[in-house]
């Protein structure tokens, strides 16, 4: 089993900026993709950014340019800076990891609890 932890979310105004993090921890094998995923009040949950364990990244097309992900492989932790935040961002921001506990497994995705990101006008 793999848990995701997230942090880093919080209340921040219009234009303003916050950090996520994400540490996988548990029993870990090795770990594919981490990402980020967000689910607004109302809506589907949606892909915000995601980045192989070659630091390949992907991100929503509407966020590019302002949302950065980035990982560290040694500590099995993923990073989102989010800048010049506007009140459509606020959502619950989700982890996910595709990962293997062992070699022989399969692999499986995980999520954390999602963090909270508001953001006032």
């Amino acid at each position: 089993q793999v848990q995701l932890v997230e942090s880093g979310g919080g209340l921040v105004q219009a234009g303003g900026s916050l950090r996520l993090s994400c540490t996988a921890s548990g029993s870990i094998f090795r770990i594919n993709t981490m990402g980020w995923y967000r689910q607004a009040p109302g809506k589907q949950r949606e892909l915000v950014a995601a980045v192989t364990s070659g630091g390949s990244t992907n991100y929503a097309d509407s966020l590019k340019g302002r949302f950065t992900i980035s990982r560290d492989n040694a500590k099995n932790t993923v990073y989102l800076q989010m800048n010049v935040l506007n009140p459509a961002d606020t959502a619950v921001y989700y982890c996910n990891a595709l990962a293997k506990s062992a070699a022989w497994e399969r692999w499986y995705d995980y999520w954390g609890q999602g963090t909270q990101v508001t953001v006032s006008a």
